[in-house]
């Protein structure tokens, strides 16, 4: 962990979970992002979250889910519209015909859910599921291997429906295993190797498992890398160790804990489970992480001397969590 007024120890290139645990309604499956921008300044809005708002309109019936257009204002990803609309990045790309590299600009406007079929009759359940507090519905899907849409038309549900414990689901039969293929490995801009590998899975299974949003699990795997290659190192700038180059001597735990990626891993994201407790502050601690960029996010949390360098691995860190995650 580099403080601002301490140098670099390494060069410009690396130095180195879905849902809320709440009962609000899960929107979408976990998203994967990218680093797609609108090709003008932010500073052109005047205030971005009025302008995404009043950018954005529903087309359709309250029956069935509709059709949902957002108008690209300056400032905006695709990652970032797909995360603020609870949907994958790469069905935004697809409704789209948009690339991995494809330019937006303000005042284009974009399909970010395509509306549900008409005509397709809901499948007929077969099981159940009673909600308990920290349920959502995508969390459900994925336990019974089904998918969200399937279960929101099983039981009548809108993507804006709330559950509540106690509250008994219809499940869907489960796609038949037989007709599944194996998906295409997903080339990776910048690949990793079998340690990378080991740590990154980690980290976005600790992520998952604390509830973090897809950007959040591609903002520490971003850092990590910056930090340390996602490697688990023994040395570092003063008395830096770990994958994210914690100190010692700034609380954020012993050698041999910074040393053990769990609970560097933990430290990092922190929030309500954090190890620390309130000694540190970790990336859920920083109020209004989730409007920042991927390089003020990562250094809210890293306070490096080099801020800008977290953001040039946004578009890895999404393929990482996609092709691992």
């Amino acid at each position: 962990m580099r403080h601002l007024t301490a140098p670099t120890r390494g060069p410009a290139l690396p130095l180195a979970v879905v849902g809320s645990l709440a009962v609000v309604l899960s929107a979408a499956p976990p998203s994967h992002a990218d680093t797609l921008r609108t090709h003008a300044s932010p500073k052109s809005a005047s205030n971005p979250v009025d302008a995404h708002r009043a950018a954005v309109s529903v087309i359709g019936s309250a029956e069935t889910r509709a059709e949902t257009r957002h108008t690209v204002v300056a400032g905006d990803t695709v990652s970032g519209i797909a995360s603020r609309f609870g949907v994958r990045t790469e069905d935004v790309l697809a409704l789209n015909g948009l690339a991995w590299d494809s330019v937006i600009h303000p005042g284009q406007e974009l399909v970010v859910r395509a509306a549900a079929p008409t005509t397709a009759p809901a499948p007929a359940p077969a099981a159940s599921h009673t909600v308990v507090a920290g349920d959502t519905i995508s969390g459900i899907a994925e336990r019974h291997e089904v998918s969200v849409e399937s279960i929101l038309a099983a039981n009548g549900l809108q993507w804006s429906s709330i559950i509540y414990p106690g509250q008994t689901l219809a499940l869907p039969l489960a796609a038949t295993p037989a007709a599944a293929t194996t998906p295409a490995p997903i080339a990776l801009s910048v690949p990793l190797d079998d340690e990378q590998s080991t740590h990154a899975r980690h980290i976005i299974a600790v992520g998952r498992e604390l509830g973090v949003p897809d950007r959040g699990i591609a903002i520490a795997l971003g850092a990590a890398m910056q930090e340390s290659w996602i490697r688990n190192l023994d040395w570092g700038d003063r008395d830096s160790l770990g994958l994210f180059q914690q100190r010692p001597s700034t609380g954020w735990g012993t050698e041999a804990q910074l040393r053990t990626p769990d609970h560097a891993i933990r430290v990092f994201y922190g929030g309500p489970a954090d190890p620390n407790g309130s000694a540190t502050r970790g990336l859920l601690d920083i109020p209004g992480w989730e409007q920042m960029s991927f390089a003020e996010a990562a250094q809210a949390v890293q306070i490096s001397a080099y801020p800008d360098r977290y953001g040039a691995w946004e578009h890895a860190a999404y393929e990482w969590l996609a092709a691992l995650g």
